[in-house]
């Protein structure tokens, strides 16, 4: 069972490759926001295998718990921001603003 939570860490940390390319390659905010979430979702559950691996189960659910409040609260305070002074459809074309009449 160790070699099972090992590859799954494994796995889940190369999966966290692919959101890092969406979060810095992202053509718009809201890719980089849901690729900065997918990453801290996903190191939650690395969090979790961790704490499987090393038998501390207990410490690292504490840890992990933790950082996935902090994750939630930082990626709504970010979609927040741009929603409110960038504009989170100003980078796609051919959208319309609200109030916007063509």
């Amino acid at each position: 069972m160790h070699h099972f939570f090992l590859f799954a860490a494994i796995f889940m940390a190369l999966l966290i490759i692919f959101s890092l390319y969406r979060a810095v390659i992202g053509p718009t905010v809201l890719d980089r926001l849901i690729g900065v979430n997918a990453i801290g979702s996903k190191t939650t559950a690395l969090l979790i295998l961790m704490g499987l691996l090393y038998h501390k189960v207990e410490m690292f659910v504490d840890i992990a718990l933790a950082y996935a409040m902090l994750n939630f609260i930082a990626v709504i305070a970010a979609s927040r921001y741009f929603q409110k002074r960038k504009g989170l459809f100003d980078e796609i074309e051919g959208t319309q603003k609200e109030g916007d009449v063509s």
